[in-house]
C-alpha cells in the first residue's frame, strides 16, 4: 500500500476524526473507503452495482420492515 500526505484544515482533521472516532473508523479507513468510490464513481454497470452494494452496507441499520408514522417522518 502507497502513503500519501495530504494537506487540509486542522479544524476539518479534528472534526473527521472524531466523526470517523464514532463510527468505530479511523480516518485513514474512511480516506481509503472515500478513494474507491471516487474511482468507480460514473464508471461501468459493475461499478455502479459495487458502489451501490457499499451504500446499501452503509445504511445496515435501516430495515425494510421499519415502519414510520407522518409525525415522525415530519420530524425528520
Amino acid at each position: 500500500m502507497k502513503n500519501v500526505t495530504l494537506s487540509a484544515d486542522e479544524r476539518l482533521i479534528a472534526l473527521a476524526r472524531e466523526k470517523a472516532e464514532k463510527r468505530r473508523t479511523t480516518l485513514n479507513a474512511e480516506f481509503r473507503e472515500w478513494l474507491v468510490r471516487y474511482v468507480d464513481s460514473g464508471g461501468d454497470a459493475e461499478s455502479r452495482v459495487r458502489s451501490y452494494r457499499q451504500l446499501m452496507a452503509s445504511l445496515d441499520d435501516i430495515g425494510p420492515g421499519a415502519r414510520f408514522t407522518r409525525d415522525a417522518v415530519d420530524e425528520r
